[in-house]
Protein backbone atom coordinates (compact mmCIF):
# COMPACT_ATOMS: atom_id res chain seq x y z
CA UNK A 1 0.00 0.00 0.00
CA UNK A 2 1.99 2.97 -0.61
CA UNK A 3 1.75 6.16 0.89
CA UNK A 4 -1.01 8.14 -0.76
CA UNK A 5 -3.96 5.43 -0.31
CA UNK A 6 -2.62 5.08 3.36
CA UNK A 7 -2.96 9.19 4.31
CA UNK A 8 -6.43 9.10 2.36
CA UNK A 9 -6.99 5.70 4.98
CA UNK A 10 -5.94 8.12 7.83
CA UNK A 11 -8.35 10.92 6.41
CA UNK A 12 -11.32 8.93 6.08
CA UNK A 13 -10.62 6.89 9.81
CA UNK A 14 -9.91 10.53 10.90
CA UNK A 15 -13.67 11.78 9.51
CA UNK A 16 -15.37 9.36 10.84
CA UNK A 17 -14.08 9.86 14.28
CA UNK A 18 -15.54 13.31 14.34
CA UNK A 19 -18.75 13.01 13.41
CA UNK A 20 -19.37 10.24 15.63
CA UNK A 21 -17.62 12.14 18.43
CA UNK A 22 -20.50 15.02 16.93
CA UNK A 23 -23.42 12.55 17.19
CA UNK A 24 -22.48 11.38 20.86
CA UNK A 25 -22.40 15.07 21.85
CA UNK A 26 -25.56 16.00 19.88
CA UNK A 27 -27.54 12.62 21.40
CA UNK A 28 -26.43 13.45 24.88
CA UNK A 29 -27.63 17.63 24.55
CA UNK A 30 -31.06 15.97 23.37
CA UNK A 31 -31.31 14.01 26.66
CA UNK A 32 -32.97 15.13 29.39
CA UNK A 33 -32.71 13.87 32.73
CA UNK A 34 -35.82 12.60 34.89
CA UNK A 35 -35.94 14.35 38.18
CA UNK A 36 -36.40 11.97 41.24
CA UNK A 37 -36.71 13.42 44.66
CA UNK A 38 -33.36 12.83 45.30
CA UNK A 39 -31.94 15.30 42.44
CA UNK A 40 -33.86 18.58 44.33
CA UNK A 41 -32.88 20.50 47.17
CA UNK A 42 -33.94 18.14 50.25
CA UNK A 43 -36.06 21.18 51.61
CA UNK A 44 -38.03 20.90 49.13
CA UNK A 45 -39.24 17.28 48.98
CA UNK A 46 -41.41 15.38 51.72
CA UNK A 47 -39.33 13.59 54.32
CA UNK A 48 -41.23 10.46 53.21
CA UNK A 49 -39.32 10.71 49.53
CA UNK A 50 -36.14 12.60 50.36
CA UNK A 51 -34.47 9.14 49.48
CA UNK A 52 -36.48 8.27 46.49
CA UNK A 53 -33.87 8.09 43.83
CA UNK A 54 -35.79 6.61 40.92
CA UNK A 55 -39.67 5.94 39.86
CA UNK A 56 -40.81 9.08 40.68
CA UNK A 57 -44.02 10.14 38.63
CA UNK A 58 -46.70 12.76 39.30
CA UNK A 59 -50.02 11.41 41.36
CA UNK A 60 -53.31 10.98 40.10
CA UNK A 61 -55.13 14.43 40.33
CA UNK A 62 -58.93 15.95 40.47
CA UNK A 63 -59.28 19.79 40.13
CA UNK A 64 -61.92 21.62 38.37
CA UNK A 65 -61.10 23.83 35.64
CA UNK A 66 -62.06 27.56 34.48
CA UNK A 67 -65.19 25.48 32.99
CA UNK A 68 -66.53 23.78 36.03
CA UNK A 69 -65.19 20.90 34.26
CA UNK A 70 -63.22 17.81 36.19
CA UNK A 71 -59.64 17.41 35.35
CA UNK A 72 -57.74 14.44 35.78
CA UNK A 73 -55.11 12.61 34.76
CA UNK A 74 -57.00 11.29 32.24
CA UNK A 75 -57.18 14.17 30.23
CA UNK A 76 -53.05 14.32 30.32
CA UNK A 77 -52.43 10.81 29.59
CA UNK A 78 -50.01 10.56 27.00
CA UNK A 79 -49.46 13.67 26.82
CA UNK A 80 -46.39 16.29 27.64
CA UNK A 81 -47.45 19.35 29.88
CA UNK A 82 -46.19 22.54 32.00
CA UNK A 83 -47.55 22.39 35.47
CA UNK A 84 -47.79 25.84 37.77
CA UNK A 85 -49.14 26.97 41.02
CA UNK A 86 -50.60 30.53 41.00
CA UNK A 87 -53.54 32.69 41.88
CA UNK A 88 -55.61 35.14 40.59
CA UNK A 89 -55.61 38.07 43.09
CA UNK A 90 -51.19 37.59 42.85
CA UNK A 91 -49.87 41.01 42.42
CA UNK A 92 -46.55 40.49 41.32
CA UNK A 93 -45.31 37.14 39.85
CA UNK A 94 -48.26 35.67 38.51
CA UNK A 95 -49.41 37.63 36.38
CA UNK A 96 -45.92 37.62 34.47
CA UNK A 97 -46.13 33.67 34.67
CA UNK A 98 -49.92 33.72 32.90
CA UNK A 99 -48.53 35.27 30.48
CA UNK A 100 -45.67 33.45 29.77
CA UNK A 101 -47.95 30.30 30.05
CA UNK A 102 -49.68 31.80 27.63
CA UNK A 103 -46.85 32.45 25.15
CA UNK A 104 -46.28 28.59 25.69
CA UNK A 105 -49.87 27.45 24.69
CA UNK A 106 -49.38 29.87 21.31
CA UNK A 107 -46.40 28.66 20.45
CA UNK A 108 -47.40 24.95 20.96
CA UNK A 109 -50.78 25.69 19.80
CA UNK A 110 -50.90 23.00 16.96
CA UNK A 111 -48.90 20.47 19.00
CA UNK A 112 -51.76 18.27 19.99
CA UNK A 113 -49.80 16.12 22.56
CA UNK A 114 -48.60 19.55 24.37
CA UNK A 115 -51.30 20.87 27.20
CA UNK A 116 -51.07 23.09 30.01
CA UNK A 117 -52.15 23.31 34.00
CA UNK A 118 -52.35 25.69 36.40
CA UNK A 119 -53.59 25.09 39.58
CA UNK A 120 -54.60 27.57 42.33
CA UNK A 121 -52.86 28.14 45.61
CA UNK A 122 -56.09 29.96 47.74
CA UNK A 123 -58.94 27.71 45.70
CA UNK A 124 -61.27 29.04 48.66
CA UNK A 125 -61.51 32.25 46.79
CA UNK A 126 -60.28 31.16 42.97
CA UNK A 127 -64.22 30.24 41.89
CA UNK A 128 -65.24 29.19 38.81
CA UNK A 129 -66.22 32.49 37.62
CA UNK A 130 -63.11 33.98 38.37
CA UNK A 131 -60.89 31.13 36.74
CA UNK A 132 -63.03 32.01 33.70
CA UNK A 133 -62.52 35.38 33.75
CA UNK A 134 -59.21 35.00 34.72
CA UNK A 135 -58.69 32.72 31.70
CA UNK A 136 -60.46 34.77 29.09
CA UNK A 137 -58.34 37.98 30.17
CA UNK A 138 -54.82 35.73 29.93
CA UNK A 139 -56.16 33.46 26.63
CA UNK A 140 -56.56 30.46 27.85
CA UNK A 141 -57.86 28.32 25.50
CA UNK A 142 -60.36 25.53 26.62
CA UNK A 143 -58.86 21.78 26.01
CA UNK A 144 -55.09 23.22 26.34
CA UNK A 145 -54.78 24.57 29.05
CA UNK A 146 -56.67 24.01 32.08
CA UNK A 147 -56.89 26.76 34.86
CA UNK A 148 -58.05 25.15 38.00
CA UNK A 149 -59.04 25.02 41.51
CA UNK A 150 -60.15 21.91 44.02
CA UNK A 151 -59.51 20.88 47.06
CA UNK A 152 -56.71 22.65 48.88
CA UNK A 153 -55.12 19.64 50.50
CA UNK A 154 -54.87 17.87 47.64
CA UNK A 155 -53.26 20.79 45.67
CA UNK A 156 -51.27 21.23 48.23
CA UNK A 157 -49.89 17.64 48.31
CA UNK A 158 -49.36 17.37 44.70
CA UNK A 159 -47.38 20.77 44.97
CA UNK A 160 -45.27 19.31 48.04
CA UNK A 161 -45.02 15.60 47.27
CA UNK A 162 -45.46 15.48 43.18
CA UNK A 163 -44.21 18.65 41.59
CA UNK A 164 -41.74 19.51 44.52
CA UNK A 165 -42.63 23.03 43.83
CA UNK A 166 -42.50 24.86 47.15
CA UNK A 167 -40.23 24.76 50.44
CA UNK A 168 -42.04 25.50 52.99
CA UNK A 169 -43.96 22.55 55.09
CA UNK A 170 -47.83 22.55 56.06
CA UNK A 171 -50.70 20.41 55.89
CA UNK A 172 -52.69 22.69 53.53
CA UNK A 173 -54.81 24.39 56.28
CA UNK A 174 -56.01 27.67 56.52
CA UNK A 175 -53.17 29.27 57.65
CA UNK A 176 -51.21 27.57 54.96
CA UNK A 177 -49.78 29.23 52.07
CA UNK A 178 -47.23 28.64 48.75
CA UNK A 179 -45.52 30.75 46.22
CA UNK A 180 -43.49 29.51 43.85
CA UNK A 181 -42.23 31.02 40.11
CA UNK A 182 -41.56 27.56 39.03
CA UNK A 183 -42.92 26.26 35.87
CA UNK A 184 -42.67 22.22 36.05
CA UNK A 185 -42.14 20.18 32.62
CA UNK A 186 -43.76 16.17 33.06
CA UNK A 187 -43.45 14.12 30.32
CA UNK A 188 -45.88 11.28 28.85
CA UNK A 189 -44.72 8.69 31.59
CA UNK A 190 -45.81 11.61 34.21
CA UNK A 191 -42.11 12.19 34.92
CA UNK A 192 -40.66 15.05 36.13
CA UNK A 193 -38.33 16.24 33.19
CA UNK A 194 -37.49 20.04 34.05
CA UNK A 195 -37.78 23.07 36.41
CA UNK A 196 -38.10 26.41 34.96
CA UNK A 197 -38.43 30.22 36.48
CA UNK A 198 -41.42 31.45 34.76
CA UNK A 199 -40.88 34.89 35.21
CA UNK A 200 -37.46 34.50 33.37
CA UNK A 201 -37.14 35.05 29.45
CA UNK A 202 -34.46 32.86 29.14
CA UNK A 203 -35.89 29.97 31.08
CA UNK A 204 -38.81 30.05 29.42
CA UNK A 205 -36.85 30.05 26.18
CA UNK A 206 -34.83 26.97 27.21
CA UNK A 207 -38.28 24.97 28.51
CA UNK A 208 -39.57 26.02 24.67
CA UNK A 209 -36.42 24.09 23.63
CA UNK A 210 -37.00 21.06 26.08
CA UNK A 211 -40.37 20.84 24.99
CA UNK A 212 -39.23 20.14 21.58
CA UNK A 213 -36.49 17.58 22.62
CA UNK A 214 -39.85 15.72 24.38
CA UNK A 215 -42.26 16.16 20.94
CA UNK A 216 -39.49 14.94 18.99
CA UNK A 217 -38.70 11.71 20.81
CA UNK A 218 -42.60 11.31 20.85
Amino acid sequence: MNKLKKSNIVIVLLVLGLVVACLMVFNKKSELPIFNPSDFNPELVDISLQNAVENHSVADFELLNQNGDTITQKDYDGKIYVADFFFTRCPSICPIMSNNMEKLQNTFLNEADVLFLSLSVTPELDSIPILRAYAKEHGAIDGKWNITTGDKKHIYNLARKSYFAVVSEGDGGLQDFIHTPNFILVDKQKQIRGVYEGTKNEEIERLKSDIKVLTDKS
